[in-house]
């Protein structure tokens, strides 16, 4: 009996033995892999010699492990892809965005050159009477108004004409819609016209930026492209 329990444990001693060199050659290996050869190990260490376990129980316990080890590889692969895609999907959008204009919620307008023009658009969450609309230079002195009528609510663009006389440079612009019943008016949110000369991607594509000639803008301040 003792011969038994000798070559016992020189197997298990080479068994542990090569699955630390194992072990060491793979530094990937997760885990879990190696808990589960530790508790195999130590099943095997800890069986009665006189009535081994059948192998065949522990060829199926490293065939459930390998076909977990092949999901869960086939999981990373799958999100790796995933996230690549994601990535490319995004860079080509980026792409696609530059040289169109970005609608952002901001009331600076940019005149190109003189007597250039300018477009925007107005939002309103009710219907107005009036919508009118304001331009101040620098100074906060009152350059132009435009009247757009009565309007419903939602979304409205515009467009601004400089007059010859009005320099290039940068005109602040209010935008007011008369909703009440005394004619009233109230400033409304405005969304100015810039062209997007590039586009900054986020990590995986997420938290995309928009660069303009007012700076870099993200993408949930941006009202609409055109």
């Amino acid at each position: 009996m003792s011969n038994v329990n000798g070559v016992g444990s020189n197997i298990f001693d080479q068994i542990n033995q090569a699955n630390q060199n194992q072990s060491t050659q793979k530094s990937g290996q997760s885990e879990d892999s190696q808990m589960f050869m530790k508790l195999l190990i130590a099943q095997l260490q800890n069986q009665d010699p006189s009535s081994p376990a059948d192998p065949a129980d522990f060829m199926q316990q490293i065939t459930n492990l390998s076909n977990v080890e092949s999901i869960q590889n086939l999981s990373n692969t799958m999100e790796t892809m995933s996230t690549t895609m994601l990535s490319s999907q995004a860079a080509l959008q980026a792409s696609s965005m530059v040289g169109q204009r970005a609608y952002v919620n901001t009331n600076i307008a940019q005149v190109p050159e003189m007597g250039g023009r300018v477009d925007g658009l107005v939002s309103t969450n009710v219907s107005a009477s009036d919508v009118r609309i304001s331009i101040y230079d620098g100074a906060g002195n009152l350059v132009d108004k435009v009247s757009m009528g009565a309007q419903p609510a939602g979304d409205h663009n515009f467009v601004w004409q400089a007059g010859e006389d009005v320099p290039a440079g940068n005109y602040r612009i209010v935008a007011e819609a008369s909703t009440a019943a005394d004619g009233s008016y109230e400033e409304v949110a405005t969304y100015m016209g810039f062209n997007i000369n590039s586009v900054t991607l986020g990590q995986n594509g997420i938290g995309m930026k928009v660069n303009t000639a007012i700076g870099s803008i993200d993408m949930s301040e941006v009202k609409q492209l055109g």
